[in-house]
């Protein structure tokens, strides 16, 4: 919160919290957010985001990013192991917040996103009602959408099902992997979610039911859904490659050894003879790999047991010769 006593007697005004709000987040995505927040005219309270985790060879308790951010503006963090649990809940009613905060964090329970009288606010990588669900920007790349953006909404019963409060588009080019088109969307949403907690206490919203007949899901990525299928086009491809890339990895096998292929672009040319997967075409900054129709050059990768590389750097060390199999 801004300190009034040393701003100009004229310009004080300035310095009203507009709303006390309580954050909850973990992940990079969320903690840009939390960073927007922290100087807006709003007072964030407090923080919660999940229990510290174990991470490394030493297995040493690590705090989410969100965490990090709290503890370097000296807020109060709250980690509770159930959001259902009566302590906690407590904890949540004395800070007499207006609204809650909620940016990629965990489903809340009716108990706690009906505490704040101005309601519990939510901001979703997507423009829903399309991609509800835990990967937004995952299945937007993955399906080769040229547009994507953020929403914010008031929690409801209903995940991702809440009136809609603000929306923003952005453009997605056919190059943009899944990091980049997260910190894109993380600033946009950070700016957007400022906006709405503005305009929300003003009164100057109307929510928007959503669309149902719009809907669609980005459910969880799992293991099986980053193999890579080159019996699909060499665009559907490099849209899967592009859509896991940096994490968690699109892959496929080389020699029985798993490879994950994390930058590529698509070729026009087919190769008819080759089944679908064939390392057709050795470069010095790429490998070209057939598809069912045309085929892609891949140019960043990490094979398994080591670290990810430039194909130039990777083909200086390993002997890899038109004919092999990518499966």
């Amino acid at each position: 919160m801004w300190n009034a006593a040393r701003l100009p007697l004229l310009n004080r005004w300035e310095a009203k919290t507009d709303m006390k709000l309580i954050f909850m987040g973990t992940p990079d995505f969320a903690r840009a957010s939390l960073q927007k927040l922290l100087h807006s005219s709003h007072e964030v309270s407090a923080v919660v985001t999940v229990p510290d985790k174990p991470q490394g060879r030493g297995l040493k308790l690590k705090p989410s990013p969100v965490k990090q951010l709290a503890l370097e503006y000296n807020l109060p963090v709250l980690q509770p192991a159930s959001l259902k649990d009566e302590q906690f809940i407590r904890q949540l009613k004395t800070f007499k917040a207006d609204a809650f905060v909620v940016v990629a964090f965990k489903i809340l329970p009716a108990e706690v996103f009906n505490i704040p009288p101005k309601g519990t606010i939510n901001l979703h990588a997507s423009l829903l009602p399309r991609y509800r669900g835990a990967a937004p920007i995952n299945w937007v790349l993955i399906n080769g959408e040229k547009e994507t953006g953020v929403t914010t909404i008031f929690i409801n019963e209903r995940v991702d099902e809440g009136n809609i409060l603000l929306q923003r588009k952005v453009p997605v080019t056919f190059e943009m992997n899944a990091g980049e088109l997260h910190d894109l969307l993380a600033a946009v949403g950070s700016e957007v979610l400022v906006e709405t907690l503005n305009k929300v206490e003003r009164n100057e919203i109307v929510p928007q039911k959503q669309d149902e007949s719009l809907v669609s899901k980005a459910p969880k990525i799992t293991k099986e859904l980053c193999r890579l299928n080159f019996n699909q086009s060499a665009e559907q491809v490099h849209n899967w490659i592009r859509g896991l890339s940096p994490y968690p990895g699109a892959y496929a096998f080389l020699k029985g050894q798993q490879l994950k292929i994390f930058r590529s672009n698509t070729v026009s040319v087919d190769y008819p003879q080759a089944v679908p997967g064939t390392i057709v075409k050795i470069m010095k900054n790429c490998f070209t790999v057939s598809c069912a129709k045309g085929a892609v050059d891949i140019f960043e990768i990490q094979l398994q047991g080591k670290k990810k590389m430039s194909v130039d750097a990777f083909l200086n060390g390993y002997e890899l010769s038109e004919g092999e199999q990518l499966t």
